[in-house]
């Protein structure tokens, strides 16, 4: 399986809190909400895209928590289907087993998380894909494990918050494999790993 990342990311690179106020207030965030002003259909198709090309979904804890509180009252609508009926892994150190409410959910125990994943990425099938979750995109970009990156990139300033990329100083080119732009400005731009062709 390819491991691909997908996030909501503002031009200062912040991905934390994009759906709402409450939903990341880690380090005083106050600006969630932000991505609203520029959801449209070329954003949700880009969104919908990558739930289809994939076979399964894995998350932090924290990520996890709020969909996990969002989606199963959702269901009748075809996405929100989809979101409850793909299998999902959950990576988290402090989750127990009986709190996996979200059907189709598998506990990835942070200690053994690294090794776990490489296999989950060895197996056959298209692809494992990362929403938010900004600390586990974050390791996998530093550890080398995600193959693609979905970045609809929103016309805004946030001025401060969480980021994706890893702060390591280490060099990791990549290639642009697609890009749009939506009607509200929104830049939704794919990339690969490994050096431009």
């Amino acid at each position: 399986m390819r491991i691909v990342i997908s996030e909501f990311m503002s031009l200062d690179g912040v991905v934390q809190a994009p759906g709402g106020p409450e939903e990341d207030t880690d380090g005083g965030f106050a600006q969630g909400g932000w991505s609203h002003p520029f959801f449209d259909e070329v954003v949700g198709g880009a969104f919908d895209t990558a739930l289809k090309d994939a076979d399964a979904l894995l998350f932090g804890r924290r990520t996890w928590q709020t969909m996990a509180g969002a989606w199963p009252e959702r269901a009748g609508d075809p996405f929100a289907d989809r979101m409850n009926s793909i299998p999902k892994h959950v990576v988290s150190s402090t989750l127990r087993e009986d709190e996996l409410t979200w059907s189709g959910t598998t506990l990835v125990p942070g200690a053994t998380a690294l090794d776990r994943i490489r296999e989950l990425r060895a197996a056959e099938g298209r692809d494992l894909l990362v929403m938010g979750s900004p600390t586990l995109a974050r390791t996998l970009l530093h550890e080398g494990l995600a193959d693609e990156l979905r970045l609809m990139i929103m016309p805004v300033i946030v001025g401060g918050g969480k980021t994706i990329f890893p702060g390591d100083g280490a060099l990791r080119p990549l290639s642009l494999v697609s890009t749009a732009i939506s009607g509200t400005g929104v830049h939704v731009c794919t990339y690969r790993a490994g050096d431009p062709a």
